[in-house]
C-alpha cells in the first residue's frame, strides 16, 4: 500500500477549509437583495391586478346603472286618469328632472316595477328616481342611487326604498330633448305649467363618471335613448 507523501497532504489543507464569515455575510447579503427584488416584482404584479380588477368592477357598476336607467326610464309615462274631485286624489304621476353640479336628478313615473313575490298583488307602475348621495362611511365619496316607491302615491320625489347603483361617482348629467323646439334642455318638469305639463322629453342622454383609481383617470359612460310614450293618456278616453 503506497502512503502519500505528508508535505503534498498539508499543502492540500487550505483548498478542503470551510466558508468564513465575511463569505457567509456576503452570501446573505446577496440572497437578501434579491429576495427584496423578487419580493418587488411580485408586489408590483400584485397591486397591477388588483386594480385591473377594481377597474373592471367599477366599470360592470357602470354599465348596468347606465343599462337600468334606460330600460326604466324608457317606460316612463304620464296619465291624465284622474278622480273628477281632486281632492280625492290618492297618487300623481310626473316627471321632474332637476339639473346640479355635478350632479343631477330624476323621478319619474314607470311600468317598471318588478313583482318579486309569487302571486303578489302588486302593479307594474311605480315612483323610480335616479339621484346622488353622500356615502355615510366616507365624507369624500358620492354614490349613485335608485329609489322605487311602489304604488304611487302623491309625492313624486319621496318615498320608497333607496339602494346604491354605483359607487364613488364624480359627475351624473342628464339632458332633455324637447320635441318642440328641438333643443336639449337641462330640466324637465310635467308638474309646472310654465315648464313641460303633461308631456315627456323625445329622447335623454345621461352621462355617468366614476372617479378613477388613486392616480388613474376617471370612467365616463353616455348613451341617449328615445322615449316611446310622449304624451299623457287618460284611461276610458278622458280625464
Amino acid at each position: 500500500m503506497t502512503r502519500r507523501p505528508r508535505s503534498l497532504a498539508r499543502r492540500r489543507l487550505p483548498r478542503e477549509r470551510g466558508l468564513t464569515l465575511m463569505e457567509i455575510m456576503v452570501a446573505v447579503g446577496v440572497m437578501a437583495m434579491m429576495s427584496i427584488l423578487l419580493y418587488g416584482v411580485f408586489d408590483s404584479m400584485a397591486r397591477a391586478k388588483k386594480g385591473e380588477a377594481y377597474l373592471v368592477e367599477r366599470s360592470r357598476q357602470a354599465r348596468e346603472a347606465v343599462a337600468r336607467i334606460v330600460r326604466e326610464m324608457s317606460a316612463s309615462y304620464l296619465s291624465l286618469h284622474n278622480p273628477p274631485n281632486l281632492g280625492n286624489a290618492t297618487r300623481i304621476t310626473a316627471f321632474i328632472g332637476q339639473n346640479g353640479s355635478p350632479y343631477d336628478r330624476v323621478d319619474f313615473a314607470s311600468f317598471a316595477h318588478v313583482r318579486t313575490t309569487r302571486d303578489a298583488k302588486e302593479s307594474d307602475q311605480a315612483e323610480i328616481g335616479y339621484f346622488v348621495v353622500r356615502n355615510p362611511d366616507q365624507s369624500d365619496v358620492y354614490d349613485l342611487v335608485r329609489r322605487e316607491q311602489s304604488p304611487l302615491d302623491m309625492d313624486p320625489k319621496r318615498g320608497g326604498v333607496v339602494n346604491v347603483l354605483a359607487e364613488n361617482v364624480e359627475s351624473f348629467d342628464l339632458k332633455y330633448l324637447d320635441p318642440v323646439n328641438g333643443r336639449w334642455v337641462e330640466t324637465w318638469d310635467t308638474t309646472q305649467a310654465a315648464a313641460q305639463p303633461n308631456r315627456l322629453p323625445m329622447a335623454v342622454r345621461v352621462t355617468l363618471t366614476l372617479k378613477g383609481v388613486p392616480g388613474g383617470l376617471p370612467s365616463t359612460f353616455t348613451t341617449k335613448f328615445m322615449l316611446p310614450m310622449q304624451q299623457a293618456f287618460a284611461f276610458g278616453g278622458g280625464p
